[in-house]
């Protein structure tokens, strides 16, 4: 994260020199690739809250469809259902893989 808020400080300071090319949308994209950036270097850094996290994705597919908020078809459905099996599978099987709670 320092190295990201870093990294930031000097685009800042370089877009400070360069007023031409600068727009709002710009610094939009950049937060937004900034906050992909660490969530991917995050989650790579650690496979347990990956599958976790892509389990609890799954997971909330089908409350969302059968509440009504997020229509989707029962293949995707079953997907997510059979993903989140496997994630936990995976977790029950190699036990360094479940997400540890402090």
């Amino acid at each position: 994260m320092e190295q990201a808020a870093h990294d930031r400080a000097k685009r800042e300071k370089s877009l400070s020199q360069e007023p031409l090319g600068y727009s709002v949308a710009d610094e939009e994209t950049e937060w937004l690739q900034s906050f992909l950036l660490l969530l991917f270097r995050s989650l790579k850094k650690h496979p347990p809250l990956l599958l976790d996290t892509v389990k609890n994705f799954c997971d909330i597919l089908n409350p969302l469809d059968q509440l009504g908020i997020y229509k989707s078809n029962p293949g995707i459905i079953g997907l997510g259902g059979l993903v989140s099996s496997i994630a936990g599978i995976i977790t029950v099987a190699n036990p360094q893989m479940k997400l540890k709670m402090h």
